[in-house]
């Protein structure tokens, strides 16, 4: 049986989007609040999570970073509120996706529909999962980043957009094509997230000399990774 978890601790939302998740072949499990749902977790194993921010015990943000550090599942954050750095503070602590209420349900469905076909994709892509180029090494399997040696301790996403990145050396990614990938086609985010997202990743990754590549800023189109 795929389960998939709905934490909120409003019933008339997780009855909702419980009928929903029903047709689409998935058995829903609710969560009233955050500690009940990471005991839900530790139980089910679901296939993906719908997770509220303001939830009492524990916070959606909170419930996500303990999952978050035992698990790839994919997490879509649900909140009242849609302010651009709560939301870029969701998807750095390894949110995949985020939805503001009012929503509809068959978008939120559309939307755990896209993170399970990029789920499908990555697990049907098993060849050479390693990169490494110059003092930069990437395994996507184990979505761990080096730089001569020294792990650099990054999210998710922040390991996915060095993996494209990296992985197509001076090809030039616009905002768009970055938000398309890392998130989504269904994703309905401002392009600012990237230029948030990564300004982050910079700061992560310069800890580290490393002379020899660079993420490099194309003005007016987007970013591309530059080797020396």
């Amino acid at each position: 049986m795929s389960y998939i978890l709905i934490a909120d601790d409003n019933q008339d939302i997780t009855d909702i989007l419980s009928t929903y998740v029903t047709k689409e072949g998935f058995e829903p499990i609710v969560a009233t609040d955050g500690a009940m749902a990471l005991s839900l977790f530790e139980k089910y194993s679901p296939d993906v999570i719908l997770l509220d921010v303001m939830m009492p015990r524990k916070d959606g943000y909170q419930v996500c970073r303990e999952i978050r550090a035992v698990s790839d599942v994919p997490i879509i954050l649900i909140t009242a509120r849609g302010e651009d750095f709560e939301r870029i503070m969701g998807l750095d602590i390894g949110a995949d996706d985020y939805i503001v209420k009012p929503f509809s349900p068959s978008e939120v469905m559309a939307r755990v529909r896209a993170v399970l076909r990029r789920i499908q994709k990555n697990n049907s892509d098993s060849s050479d999962n390693i990169l490494s180029i110059n003092s930069l090494i990437v395994n996507i399997d184990e979505y761990t980043l080096s730089i001569s040696g020294n792990k650099v301790p990054l999210t998710k996403k922040e390991i996915e957009t060095m993996w494209i990145l990296a992985g197509n050396p001076n090809k030039v990614f616009t905002r768009d094509n970055l938000l398309d990938s890392l998130w989504g086609i269904d994703y309905y985010g401002d392009p600012r997230t990237v230029d948030s997202h990564i300004k982050r990743l910079r700061a992560k990754l310069d800890q580290f000399e490393h002379p020899d590549w660079r993420i490099k800023t194309i003005w007016g189109l987007g970013y591309k990774f530059e080797l020396d």
